[in-house]
């Protein structure tokens, strides 16, 4: 696949870059841009004209006015995580990257809530107020690397996104430099309020109405007891159905993970070995947590229910090391598929959970046909599912299979009901697919809320709305994109 290079900057431009945030945080050399090409999504990796990390709103404000001056669009970047692409540089474009934004303001623990700037990562807030018995609830699997920001721009959700919610549900406050590069505040501490819910509409948006610089956060209380299972399976679809039968035994877990044999095998063969049995078609991890007089008996009823959908066996962690050792599996898991291939397409559409056991054994006939290498671990409580797809892009024919392949999957989980992305967002992995969820007018009015922060579409272009069906009135910064499909 071919990159496409980008042309010398501007002298005047780097030079004004440079001004606002000093020579060593204002990358323009090729070697300095090699590792902002892409995303986790490294399809279709595209060279940034600058990449400008600052250190503060003031400083992001300047970059974007600077970007304005001499017509350069320009995106934002955290930690680079994403999986959709969201973060890709566009043609010509400027990468604000916000990990040096990487400061806890305050802390509020009266009222539970945390100011924080973008380039926190996930799990270093949860440590720094865990002595106050409080915790940063959505946990994406890359919660080690990932920042606030990029969690905001995507809606993140993790494992335990079944009990908690995704990061919308724990968003109380934003300060966003818009694209013009003003600074604006949007919402409360409170976390409510008169009109138009904004914050709702700026979580999940990508990065197309500005850049987040700040954030209040709800903080949660530490539960006072955790249980963590490790049921084992012969096959996915057993564990799904157990799954559904837990659900409806009116037990909600915190957390309810599937990890698939091929998944298994990659994951003992890597650093992030956690002696699961090599012989089981599947696990299932539950996480239950609260009240430790009423954990006893949900335990029971997981078990009923486990044991009834053919369940060899369920393990029970005795202590932190072993829920450690559980959880080990599953959030090393992305990492362990570079030992079947050297690149990784991973879905993750949702589905109505009743729809599980007939949509897995669906994904693995399209796999099968396309004869692709297929993995699966997935969000199976909230029926966020991850096929993981191994593969080389160097084989153009292979690379063709898969994206056919994964457009199979998408039309077979909106079929029952499901839609095309549940934590990962849209970006340009899934852009052109919106069509299969929304119809033209329900893309105008996400078109019209865009151009009410974002005109002209300077700020992230290209991402999340399909370009051809606005690409003149909406988007015209996107052509970039539109001249490299992916794939």
């Amino acid at each position: 696949m071919t990159i496409v290079a980008s042309p010398t900057p501007p002298t005047a431009l780097i030079d004004r870059l440079v001004g606002i945030v000093g020579p060593a945080h204002c990358l323009f050399r090729e070697g300095e841009l090699f590792a902002y090409e892409c995303d986790g999504l490294t399809l279709a990796p595209r060279t940034p004209l600058a990449v400008v990390l600052p250190a503060t709103t003031e400083e992001v404000a300047r970059i974007v006015r600077a970007c304005r001056d001499f017509d350069r669009s320009f995106v934002p970047r955290g930690a680079g995580t994403g999986l959709s692409g969201g973060a890709h540089a566009t043609e010509d474009s400027v990468l604000i990257e916000c990990s040096r934004m990487n400061r806890v303001l305050e802390i509020d623990p009266g009222n539970r809530l945390a100011v924080v700037q973008p380039g926190v990562v996930n799990a270093e807030l949860s440590q720094a107020v865990a002595h106050l018995g409080l915790f940063y609830a959505p946990d994406p699997s890359s919660q080690q690397a990932c920042t606030i920001g990029g969690n905001i721009a995507e809606n993140s959700g993790g494992p335990h996104t079944l009990k908690y919610g995704t990061t919308t549900n724990h968003i109380l406050a934003l300060e966003m430099v818009l694209p013009d590069g003003r600074i604006e505040r949007f919402g409360n501490r409170v976390g409510e309020g008169p009109g138009f819910d904004w914050v709702g509409a700026i979580v999940g948006s990508e990065g197309t109405l500005g850049i987040v610089t700040e954030a209040c956060v709800r903080l949660t209380p530490i539960p006072e007891g955790v249980e963590t299972l490790l049921a084992i399976f012969d096959d996915v679809v057993a564990a799904c159905r157990a799954v559904g039968r837990v659900i409806r035994s009116g037990v909600v877990p915190a957390a309810m993970e599937i990890v698939d044999r091929r998944t298994i095998e990659a994951v003992e063969a890597s650093v992030y070995a956690a002696g699961l049995p090599k012989s089981a078609g599947a696990v299932l991890i539950v996480e239950l947590d609260g009240n430790p007089v009423c954990l006893d008996g949900e335990i029971r009823l997981i078990h009923e229910a486990c044991r009834r959908e053919g369940c060899q066996a369920i393990e029970r962690a005795r202590n932190d090391e072993e829920r450690t050792r559980f959880w080990r599996a599953r959030k090393g898991a992305f990492g362990a598929m570079g030992r079947l291939a050297p690149d990784l397409y991973v879905h993750d559409a949702v589905v109505p959970r009743v729809h599980l056991p007939a949509i897995l054994e669906k994904i693995c006939e399209i796999c099968d046909r396309y004869r692709l290498k297929l993995a699966n671990v997935f969000h199976a409580g909230d029926g966020n599912l991850h096929p993981n797809i191994c593969f080389d892009k160097r084989d153009p024919d292979e690379l063709e299979r898969v994206m056919k392949a994964g457009a199979e999957i998408l039309e077979a989980c909106v079929a029952v009901g499901g839609v095309i992305s549940g934590e990962h967002g849209i970006g340009v992995e899934k852009r052109d697919y919106m069509h299969l969820v929304f119809d033209d007018s329900d893309l105008e009015c996400m078109t019209r809320l865009r151009q009410t922060f974002n005109p002209d579409a300077a700020c992230n272009p290209g991402k999340m709305i399909p370009t051809p069906r606005f690409c003149v009135e909406a988007n015209p910064r996107a052509r970039g994109y539109d001249a490299v499909p992916i794939g």
